[in-house]
C-alpha cells in the first residue's frame, strides 16, 4: 500500500512540475499571449494565479487585447 502511495504522489509531482511549469513559461516569457496550450493551463489555474498571470501578461503586452480567461467586463480590457 505505501509504494502505491509513494508512486500517485510522485506523479502528482511530477504533473504539477510540468503544467506549472509550461504554464508559467507562457505567461513569464512567451512570444505570444494568445499561445492556446498557455491560454487552457491559465484557465486551470486559481483564480489568484491566473489573476497574477494575467497582469503579468499585460505588463509584457500593452496595448493587445487580452487573451481568454484574462478580460475584464467589457471583453476588451485586461481583468
Amino acid at each position: 500500500m505505501q509504494k502505491i502511495v509513494q508512486v500517485v504522489c510522485v506523479v502528482l509531482v511530477g504533473a504539477v512540475v510540468m503544467f506549472g511549469g509550461r504554464w508559467y513559461m507562457y505567461v513569464a516569457q512567451g512570444e505570444s499571449p494568445y499561445d492556446e496550450v498557455g491560454i487552457a493551463l491559465n484557465g486551470y489555474m486559481p483564480a489568484p494565479l491566473r489573476r497574477w498571470g494575467c497582469g503579468k501578461m499585460e505588463q509584457r503586452f500593452p496595448g493587445k487585447l487580452p487573451p481568454y480567461g484574462c478580460a475584464g467586463p467589457d471583453g476588451r480590457g485586461w481583468m
